[in-house]
């Protein structure tokens, strides 16, 4: 009964505060629902970028995988340090003086409108089949094994997972539909750092246990157990091999935090570049910290249970937490973890319903659309991708390397072409729109046979690493015969104040220091 009170005491709070803080906004024209009216500050774009990225795909599938394969997978983590301080230093200053409100926008500008609407349609699949049904099954493992969901209503698991399924898709719609940007950034600002502090509980209260009163002592005994496992250096036929830091490992990092929508959405929505750039660099040093809440949790599971979970790699955590968590810690601990699922639940609906209504329907059904029904159409896009994803998501269950793993590769279908032409598209200023265009539909191509359809003997991220460099060929081969004809060139027109944080450099410099440092001190490279 505790767990439950504590559970919607909670979230009925961070409800109540997300009412709170917009009840004065104006969410009807197309700035104030998309961009939350270009108001955000560094705080609230750290604390929603960090709970839009870290979700229960990440709890349960990063600390499943950590359980089986142990440190190696950091380098998902860590390394999206450096790749924010790209976007604080190069990217988001371009954004910002273009006035962007998606990122196909400038697609357009570089190339032409269809190469925005082809890059638009891409994204809107990757959004329904990848990201929304693996974040909504991933988060009702993580509450079916909390409540008990399925004995509390006397029925079988699967019938009581599709139930969780269905609330959490049902609740985090609502979010995303009636209160747009600004409502997730607020929410997922409380739950961002209400999952900091409650992830970071879980190892520590873990180890206190482990080292009867000393957590020092017991991460001690945990690494005695199985030191290998602290290794952040993957072996060459390991999940995480460590050379994929430096083919497609890289270009992915690029991708996802310098161009994806649903996270660069957040700086768009900045109130300036000062606050843009804070809440770009905040997040790189939460990204830093991130491992101690979804890797070390799955290292000590290790202790605790041995192989006992390997065929069930994604229970892990759930156990973990009702292990070492009082029961109305649980609850809150809970509701966060509800939080976090919400929040890319309904950020990616909101990104979503985003592209659709400036890339595709505003563009091509009715250009003169106003801002009222713009909204309406989001909202309505929200509600029919809600339902398709809820729908879709059991089909997720039993990927054979856990669900991250299979997250990263569907998004590499979609995410290394995209990146390709946005780099060209930045960098060389030859570029055509045909090449651009040939190259997304070949790389494309190229990966899903290379992945799906036939037996290729390399690590997918090697492939991302292939398909970039065959892209960049596609383009500069056709770009020497058919080249673009005027040049581009990026104009301020003068949306928000382009004053950047003076700490800026400083504070890049320290997270990559901080980066390396990791490395040196907890990487075996005898065993490469």
């Amino acid at each position: 009964m505790q767990l439950f009170l504590t559970f919607w005491a909670y979230t009925f709070f961070v409800a109540g505060y997300s009412w709170y803080k917009l009840r004065k906004e104006t969410l009807t024209s197309q700035e104030g629902y998309f961009l939350g009216g270009r108001s955000l500050t560094g705080v609230v774009i750290a604390g929603s970028m960090l709970l839009t990225n870290i979700s229960t795909e990440h709890l349960i599938g990063m600390n499943g995988s950590s359980y089986k394969n142990g440190f190696i997978i950091i380098a998902w983590e860590i390394t999206s340090a450096l790749a924010l301080i790209f976007t604080a230093v190069y990217f988001v200053p371009k954004y910002l003086k273009m006035g962007l409100t998606t990122i196909p926008q400038f697609l357009e500008n570089r190339f032409d409108g269809f190469t925005r609407s082809l890059v638009a349609f891409f994204l809107m699949i990757s959004f329904i089949f990848t990201i929304l049904p693996i974040v909504l099954y991933t988060g009702a493992i993580n509450l079916e094994s909390i409540f008990n969901v399925s004995e509390l209503l006397d029925v079988s698991q699967d019938k009581g997972m599709k139930i969780t399924i269905w609330a959490i898709g049902l609740i985090g719609s609502l979010y995303a539909i009636f209160g747009g940007l600004k409502a997730v950034a607020v929410s997922d600002t409380l739950n961002g750092y209400g999952l900091l502090v409650g992830g970071l509980a879980i190892p520590f209260l873990a180890l206190l246990s482990i080292g009867d009163g000393n957590p020092m002592e017991g991460l001690s005994k945990v690494y005695q157990n199985m030191p290998e496992k602290f290794n952040v250096i993957g072996a060459k036929d390991s999940v995480m091999p460590f050379e994929v830091l430096f083919t497609g490992l890289i270009i992915n990092q690029i991708y996802f935090w310098c161009m994806n929508q649903m996270i660069i959405q957040r700086a768009l929505g900045a109130k300036n570049l000062k606050e843009a750039q804070k809440g770009l660099l905040l997040t790189g040093l939460l990204k830093i910290l991130v491992p101690l809440i979804i890797i070390l949790p799955g290292v000590i599971g290790f202790y605790y249970y041995g192989d006992l979970f390997y065929d069930r790699q994604d229970r892990i955590y759930p156990v973990l937490i009702k292990k070492v968590l009082p029961a109305g810690f649980v609850g809150i601990f809970a509701a966060v973890v509800m939080g976090a699922v919400l929040s890319t639940f309904n950020s990616v609906l909101n990104s979503a319903a985003t592209i659709f209504s400036i890339d595709i329907f505003k563009r091509h059904i009715n250009p003169r659309v106003s801002d009222n029904r713009l909204v309406k159409i989001g909202k309505t896009t929200s509600a029919v991708l809600a339902l398709f994803a809820i729908t879709v998501a059991p089909m997720v269950a039993n990927a054979p390397d856990g669900l991250y793993q299979l997250l990263q590769q569907l998004n590499g279908i979609f995410f290394i072409p995209i990146a390709s032409i946005m780099l060209a598209g930045f960098f060389l200023p030859k570029i055509s729109a045909l090449a651009a265009k040939s190259a997304l539909l070949i790389g494309l191509a190229f990966y899903i046979g290379c992945t799906f359809i036939f037996k290729v003997d390399l690590h997918f991220v090697h492939i991302w690493g292939i398909e970039f460099v065959l892209n960049m060929a596609i383009m500069s081969l056709i770009s020497y015969y058919i080249p673009k004809e005027k040049p581009f060139e990026i104009k301020d027109l003068q949306i928000v104040e382009m004053t950047g944080w003076r700490y800026t450099k400083g504070f890049s410099a320290f997270l990559v220091v901080a980066t390396l440092l990791i490395y040196i001190l907890m990487g075996n490279f005898s065993t490469y």
